[in-house]
């Protein structure tokens, strides 16, 4: 007798395998540099490690409280304010979470019901719309313009209405590389002011900003941050995305609802790594080091393109930089990725994939989280292009 379980219906029946699953597969059937996931290939700091051995030999290896130990958010809490001036209550306003993407589901299920739109500036990275989608609601797609990815905040104020439940943000912006202004946060505050529409904003590469720029987090807006979850990596920041350790930081209201979701889906986070945390970010240093650090990597591998074919505007934040190759060929960026990886073995990520109706910009994103050799070893490979 067959018992195979058949008559159901899919909550995502048209998602796609993951552009990032892709590549890496591909890189690894060709044996090519992979420069295309968001990972760095290159350890965390030797004290964040030796501090969480010393809290797994100690003792601090059963549940953590349900919102992560009080010690870690506490600090938290201090870091927030001392940058952005927005004081966050460490007892109910922060919470630990499985890295950025789940504070970012929880905050999506927590408020989205079947029916209620959720406007996604695009390109957009790609864990926010099947969250949306998997929990009944609409994603709105706004298209951000040009190959600088402007925001026209005309275009944005007229997708909101009745219906609108939540707007996502992210900036420092992957895949672009664009860092919000202070007058695009003004202007999304007076998009959003009067409304009762929730704000989710993606600030997980907060520490990673160049050029004299500065991360506007929402946190430094009173009319957004009181509307807002900030969702933040530990994974990111420190190099250790394997971790998968975040937090998200929002009003007590918004942040009860919140933790209803969170306690019946992990209820809590690895014990000994929030120990490990709260100890190393007493020292600020360690994060606010990230953007000379990240910088110094990215003028390298621009400075080695610069006699190639491919046009750049140096990125303003993350560990990514967008590459245009119009100057070297009209195929579309997916099939330009895909034979740059089967003819030359580097793996690189297509930007169509992640803009409205696949808009194709002939921009191709690299990740330049990677050590000075395999930097130089991609770079070479580009200039031949």
């Amino acid at each position: 007798m067959d018992t195979s379980i058949k008559d159901f219906t899919s909550k995502l029946p048209q998602l796609p395998t993951s552009i990032f699953t892709k590549m890496t597969q591909l890189a690894k059937q060709y044996d090519a540099i992979n420069i295309s996931q968001g990972f760095p290939n290159f350890e965390p700091d030797p004290v964040l490690l030796e501090l969480v051995s010393k809290a797994l030999k100690s003792g601090h290896n059963q549940y953590a409280p349900m919102g992560g130990i009080y010690c870690l958010r506490e600090i938290i809490s201090e870091k927030i304010k001392n940058l952005y001036g927005k004081s966050y209550d460490p007892s109910s306003e922060i919470t630990i979470t499985v890295g950025a993407t789940q504070a970012i589901y929880t905050a999506i299920s927590a408020f989205v019901w079947p029916g209620d739109e959720v406007v996604v500036l695009k390109p957009a990275y790609d864990c926010y719309e099947p969250s949306i989608m998997a929990n009944g609601g609409k994603p709105i797609l706004v298209q951000m313009t040009g190959k600088d990815y402007k925001i026209d905040w005309e275009e944005f104020k007229n997708h909101i209405n009745d219906k609108t439940r939540m707007v996502i943000i992210n900036t420092p912006h992957n895949p672009s590389g664009k860092v919000f202004s202070k007058e695009d946060m003004v202007q999304l505050q007076n998009c959003l002011k009067n409304t009762n529409v929730i704000l989710l904003s993606d600030e997980v590469y907060e520490h990673i900003v160049f050029d004299g720029f500065a991360h506007e987090s929402v946190s430094k807006y009173p009319d957004l941050a009181s509307r807002s979850f900030v969702c933040a990596s530990f994974g990111k920041t420190f190099h250790a995305t394997g971790w998968k350790m975040g937090y998200c930081a929002a009003p007590f209201e918004l942040m009860k609802e919140f933790l209803k979701i969170h306690e019946f889906n992990v209820f809590c986070v690895n014990h000994p790594f929030q120990k490990a945390l709260a100890t190393y970010l007493k020292t600020p240093e360690h994060y606010l080091s990230l953007g000379g650090f990240y910088q110094e990597k990215r003028d390298l591998l621009l400075n080695a393109l610069g006699n190639s074919r491919f046009r750049f505007t140096p990125s303003n934040g993350t560990y990514f930089q967008l590459l245009d190759y119009s100057a070297i060929s009209e195929e579309s960026d997916t099939s330009f990725a895909e034979r740059l990886v089967k003819e030359h073995h580097l793996a690189c990520i297509p930007i169509s994939v992640f803009n409205k109706d696949q808009i194709d910009h002939k921009q191709i994103r690299v990740c330049f989280a990677k050590t000075e050799e395999t930097l130089l070893r991609a770079s070479e490979i580009l200039c031949i292009m």
